[in-house]
């Protein structure tokens, strides 16, 4: 069976990191992985969204749309925006914190009203969370990636222990300590 998960967010939130800790979760266990990142003016707060898929054999690193099982969203818009791609049975997570993009800040397009009830007007399933409250209660606002993963922790069928070794192999080891408590909180939604 195949696990597509996608990852969404802006520009420097983490979303590339987020789907490197996936990836290296999956490899830990045996699983064939493979990601793709689509980077849109990621430099300038642009939408960043990371795809990732596992399992026995992985021919594609591309979702298909309808299909994805899991969506990670680490901003309003941003989940907005994925949210069709979920399966109907699919799980979602959104970070209620609501970030401009710069088409937004240029006047070019308007921040929808009420994004949040968007969201669940197409998934009913959506969950929200504070998550960048949580990251701040982990010591950084950067942390709202590990918070949304260890939400995702407790979907997939993967030892606590698969999770705390790819965080330690991917993040910096002066920020491991933070990530895990960050996603210890998350584990917790």
């Amino acid at each position: 069976m195949t696990t597509d998960i996608i990852i969404a967010g802006v520009g420097g939130q983490g979303t590339v990191l987020a789907g490197r800790i996936i990836s290296q979760v999956a490899q830990l266990a045996g699983l064939d992985v493979k990601v793709s990142e689509i980077h849109g003016m990621s430099q300038r707060g642009g939408s960043v969204v990371t795809q990732v898929r596992f399992g026995e054999k992985i021919l594609s690193p591309l979702v298909y749309p309808g299909a994805v099982n899991y969506i990670l969203a680490f901003e309003l818009l941003e989940g907005l925006r994925v949210a069709p791609l979920l399966a109907a049975d699919g799980a979602i997570i959104v970070n209620d914190q609501k970030l401009e993009p710069v088409t937004v800040l240029s006047g070019r397009m308007e921040y929808p009203a009420d994004a949040k009830a968007d969201i669940a007007a197409v998934r009913p399933q959506a969950v929200f969370a504070d998550a960048l409250a949580l990251a701040k209660e982990a010591g950084t606002a950067k942390a709202v990636n590990l918070v949304l993963l260890g939400w995702l922790s407790k979907q997939l069928d993967f030892a606590e222990e698969l999770w705390l070794d790819a965080i330690a192999a991917c993040v910096k080891p002066k920020f491991i300590e933070i990530n895990k408590k960050a996603f210890a909180l998350g584990r917790a939604l």
